[in-house]
């Protein structure tokens, strides 16, 4: 609905549509400019008071306030110095605006109003993210600001072709995304698809921020328990996926940024490789990819090996209880699993001083007592150890959390169905990631499927900077 020349009808229409008088935040004032009655809107807090009271000051005392205004578009140009300055003159445009931050003046007499863009929102200081801690390197991170985000990618790629569109998510939330690419690198049918996928997202809001926003984007079913959208909390790593001719997702109120198209291959690598020398980031490389394999196959194995292998287990020293059943064996591992995963949440919802002690001393007096009182065998406690640091070492939680949902299913298949139920497990394990949907008609193997040895060896080893540059060894995502 376009904006009234008469200011009372425009107040009144204003006070029907949102909650003036009622909602303590919205703040109003009657003026007087160009000697003209004005009306002032706009959210407390949510707006730079100091330059506000500035602007709205010169305005009322540039000519005496006697001199009527004529022309409010030649009035902007002529009297307000204010850089952030326009006029508006649709009132659902209007409200939206001022529920975004800047502050509105309507002015008698002209169906517009002016819109001083003068917000300042709440947020905290930048610090380094606490599940993508480097030793070396930036200790920013990203914070829930959408335009401070995108000023920290901007500081790090100042090529003009880079680009932030900006759209608008969530019928009830209107929240800000953006997407962020390096025009002429990535690749266009990729931001074609996002583009739509963004602005025909039917959602009420974006409750849970990013986490909203990429199941809206990518709809798995339960059986896919991988992740299938990298998200990143550092600049750094977030421009070094722009320059490869990657995607970003920037959701206003989330620290989180989405990258896309995803591999699965992604949720391997960790910034912490490329701030080590190319020998010993291929070093921790391989013991990630090593961890991912204990982490998935170490408990089924054991349990594969000592129930339906005895004599390879003997020989091998697996176990010392040969009394122990296959029941109760099964029963220990289950048993051990799940008081594990109680430690570690229960570390990691606790207060920092006490996530420490709780679960390093815990699990020890825990375990002790477990085994004296017979409810566990040291076998499997250790067993289970290493499977837990192995998850630990995995530098991505999704993914880890994923591992463990598999590691569980074949646990199961193992215990009820024997020798036969590891290898059909295994064989669904397989189906299951093999058909995890990814992103822009890329498969979620890509590039070991469909190949692509150039792309492929860059996230297998690390090299060195002056040989891994994106336009030499990894081109459009498409190739």
């Amino acid at each position: 609905m376009r904006i009234s020349t008469d200011l009372t009808e425009n107040i009144e229409l204003l006070k029907k549509e949102i909650p003036i008088g009622k909602s303590f935040d919205l703040i109003t004032r009657d003026l007087i400019i160009g000697g003209r009655q004005a009306y002032f809107l706009g959210v407390n807090g949510m707006c730079d008071t100091t330059v506000l009271q500035r602007i709205v000051a010169i305005l009322q005392k540039q000519d005496g306030g006697h001199n009527r205004i004529e022309d409010i578009r030649d009035y902007i140009m002529r009297k307000v110095s204010f850089v952030q300055a326009m006029l508006c003159n649709d009132t659902d445009n209007l409200i939206h605006n001022v529920m975004c931050g800047p502050v509105a003046i309507l002015v008698d007499g002209f169906s517009a109003a002016i819109l001083l863009d003068v917000r300042r929102y709440p947020t905290r200081g930048m610090e380094e993210p606490d599940m993508e801690m480097v030793s070396r390197g930036a200790r920013d991170g990203f914070v829930e600001m959408l335009l401070t985000n995108a000023n920290s990618i901007r500081r790090r790629i100042r090529n003009p072709r880079l680009t932030f569109e900006l759209h608008k998510v969530g019928s009830e939330s209107i929240t800000d995304v953006a997407i962020c690419y390096v025009e002429g690198l990535a690749q266009e049918s990729v931001i074609e698809e996002t583009r739509k996928k963004i602005t025909q997202m039917k959602v009420s809001a974006l409750t849970m921020g990013s986490k909203t926003l990429e199941e809206m984007l990518i709809k798995k079913s339960w059986f896919h328990p991988l992740p299938t959208i990298r998200v990143t909390e550092r600049p750094d790593v977030a421009c070094s996926y722009l320059q490869e001719g990657y995607i970003l997702l920037l959701a206003d109120n989330s620290p989180a940024v989405l990258i896309l198209p995803c591999n699965i291959f992604q949720f391997t690598q960790n910034a912490e490789d490329y701030y080590k020398s190319p020998v010993v980031g291929n070093y921790f490389r391989c013991i990630r990819f090593v961890c991912l394999l204990l982490s998935l196959f170490l408990l089924p194995v054991f349990y594969f090996i000592v129930t339906g292998y005895p004599e390879v287990a003997e020989k091998l020293r697996l176990v010392q209880s040969k009394e122990l059943s296959a029941t109760e064996l099964f029963i220990y591992i289950l048993a051990i699993e799940v008081g594990l995963d109680l430690f570690r949440y229960a570390s990691m919802h606790s207060p920092g001083r006490y996530s420490g002690p709780l679960s390093i001393i815990g699990g020890l007096i825990a375990g002790d007592i477990a085994i004296e009182l017979n409810w566990i065998s040291q076998e499997v406690l250790f067993y289970a150890a290493v499977t837990l640091l192995a998850t630990l070492t995995i530098s991505n939680l999704e993914l880890a959390e994923g591992i463990r949902v598999y590691r569980l299913f074949l646990l199961l298949m193992v215990g009820f169905f024997g020798v036969p139920g590891f290898w059909f497990g295994t064989g669904l394990i397989f189906i299951s990631a093999v058909t995890t949907p990814g992103y822009g008609g890329k498969s979620y193997l890509w590039p070991l499927y469909p190949f692509c040895w150039g792309a492929l060896k860059t996230l297998l080893f690390r090299y060195p900077a002056f040989h891994a540059q994106p336009d030499k060894i990894w081109h459009n995502p498409e190739k």
